[in-house]
């Protein structure tokens, strides 16, 4: 079976969300800055630094901004900046940063290490620090044996599918702050998180003290490429020799940078996420009625945790179905798309049932 033999309710998968493809708007632009011509090389380019004043004008502020590939790529470069060799960065033991980048954080900071803080409860649960977590491990020792702290890291929304309120990142800030660390916010899925939210993108950034935003936008539409925001300018000082030296200068950027327009244009980023988030809703709701399973974390963003059966995960895969089974530490994860429709749902619904049964 292959993808042009799939069954129609297999075109889609939730397995992540970086499977759908690329959103009209984007596809749009992408073009657009095909057909332009030739165009200054290396981010010099019109597109580039349209997309990047716009994002300016999104966050309100004044900010450093630089386009890669990936996110792991945004953010190891991005903590790099951050960090010594000899410092840490505390993060949630789920982080994508501490579980899922093949260690590029320690190898892009010659070898920060990654202080893994469990907030226990029900925040650790649902993937998230506390204030309380991560003052006691920065606080656990500070002999000059111990890789000094300098920096936090959150994922907004989390890998298990839940949002930081804007209250709750102002808390680790502050804490932040008050023990002098950095915060980064690694923003895979920023903008299923704002779209929940409900509020102004500054609101749950800057303004809320993060210092450095990894915004994602290839699971959200686009068909390739990240935004590293620096909103504390001065941390960014010899970022753009980071980016180059780790082969992440694209020579024709705005085949990375054009596509943005598109999704900053009217919003689309954020109805491509209400949409993901939206899907994900109606795959929960069905889901509760089926006995046989149990759903994990709350259903916040555009991700779905449910604790199945090994019979029915053997089923649901020999029917062609992709989904992760390692994400988060157990149970499946089925990831909801800018595209995905009612009808996909409701066949994975239905697949679902059938593999209890």
């Amino acid at each position: 079976m292959n993808a042009l033999t799939y069954p129609s309710h297999l075109k889609q998968h939730f397995a992540s969300d970086n499977y759908a493809g690329m959103c009209g708007p984007a596809a749009h632009w992408f073009l657009e800055a095909n057909n332009s011509g030739h165009a200054p090389a290396y981010g010099d380019d019109e597109w580039t630094h349209k997309v990047s004043e716009s994002l300016r004008n999104l966050f309100q502020t004044d900010c450093d901004i630089y386009f890669v590939f990936n996110g792991t790529a945004a953010n190891s470069l991005a903590l790099a900046s951050l960090c010594q060799s000899y410092h840490s960065v505390v993060c949630s033991p789920v982080a994508h940063i501490e579980t899922d980048e093949c260690g590029g954080p320690e190898f892009f900071s010659n070898g920060s290490k990654l202080l893994v803080a469990d907030a226990g409860g029900e925040a650790g649960q649902h993937g998230k620090l506390t204030p309380d977590a991560i003052e006691a491990i920065v606080t656990k020792r500070t002999d000059l044996h111990y890789p000094k702290p300098k920096v936090v890291s959150i994922t907004q929304a989390t890998e298990l599918g839940t949002i930081y309120s804007v209250e709750e990142v102002r808390a680790i800030a502050a804490i932040a702050k008050r023990r002098h660390l950095k915060l980064h916010m690694d923003g895979a899925r920023f903008a299923n998180a704002v779209a929940t939210l409900g509020c102004h993108p500054s609101e749950i950034t800057w303004r809320a003290g993060v210092d450095v935003l990894c915004f994602g936008g290839t699971k959200n539409g686009l068909p390739v490429g990240e935004a590293v925001v620096f909103f504390d300018k001065h941390l960014s000082e010899d970022f753009a020799y980071r980016v180059k030296q780790a082969g992440q200068l694209a020579s024709k950027m705005r085949f990375i940078s054009a596509p943005w327009l598109g999704m900053l244009q009217d919003d689309v980023w954020l109805s491509n996420a209400r949409h993901a988030n939206t899907m994900a809703q109606r795959l929960r709701s069905k889901l509760e009625t089926l006995e046989g399973l149990s759903l994990l974390a709350p259903t916040q963003a555009n991700g779905v945790f449910v604790n199945l059966p090994q019979t029915a995960i053997d089923k649901l895969q020999t029917g062609g179905w992709r989904f992760y089974e390692f994400i988060a530490g157990g149970g499946c994860r089925f990831m909801c798309s800018w595209d995905t429709t009612d009808e996909a749902v409701d066949a994975l619904v239905s697949a679902i049932e059938a593999s209890l049964n």
